[in-house]
């Protein structure tokens, strides 16, 4: 069965003109009707602060801004719910450096290149139909990293700000509260 995208506004990211065509390419085939374009972050911060978006797709290596860094700096917002931005991290560098520094940054999802229209479709889904609570503590806000739920504090070990009798927090989206 297929998801119907038609009420979502995507901005895709990418210093790449061919990959920006791509992606809204891709997307329009989804039924997303309204695509929003950026050459580098810095560029994407100023249209989210003029549009309202849903989901951004962002390539990791730009110039200026890059995708960590736009990241960041959403996560990072006073901005209210642009705060809580679902953001999909579109790179060919798959190192579990790179992933992890991207989920670190407050990444939601991560899409290899190349992409194909099933992997794109998949990440959508899946922050449409399970979007993450979000984590507030001293070092980061955004996305609970945490892929599973897992009742076994052994399988994390003492990672974790409650494990270790820390104060942290989760924040839920306001449709979730």
């Amino acid at each position: 069965m297929g998801y119907d995208f038609s009420s979502l506004a995507i901005l895709v990211v990418d210093d790449n003109p061919h990959m920006r065509d791509l992606l809204r390419l891709l997307l329009r085939s989804m039924g997303v009707k309204t695509v929003h374009e950026a050459e580098n972050g810095a560029m994407a911060l100023k249209l989210l602060k003029e549009r309202a978006i849903d989901i951004a797709i962002c390539d990791l290596l730009m110039a200026e801004v890059d995708g960590n860094a736009f990241t960041r700096e959403v996560r990072q917002s006073a901005a209210g719910s642009q705060r809580y931005l679902p953001i999909i991290m579109v790179t060919g560098h798959s190192e579990r450096k790179v992933i992890e520094s991207a989920r670190d940054a407050g990444v939601t999802e991560f899409l290899r290149k190349p992409i194909t229209a099933r992997s794109l479709y998949l990440r959508l889904v899946e922050v449409v139909e399970r979007p993450r609570p979000f984590i507030q503590c001293a070092t980061y806000f955004g996305p609970d990293r945490r892929r599973k739920k897992c009742d076994d504090p052994s399988v994390y070990g003492s990672r974790r700000a409650e494990d270790r009798g820390e104060a942290s927090e989760i924040v839920f989206l306001a449709e979730d509260a």
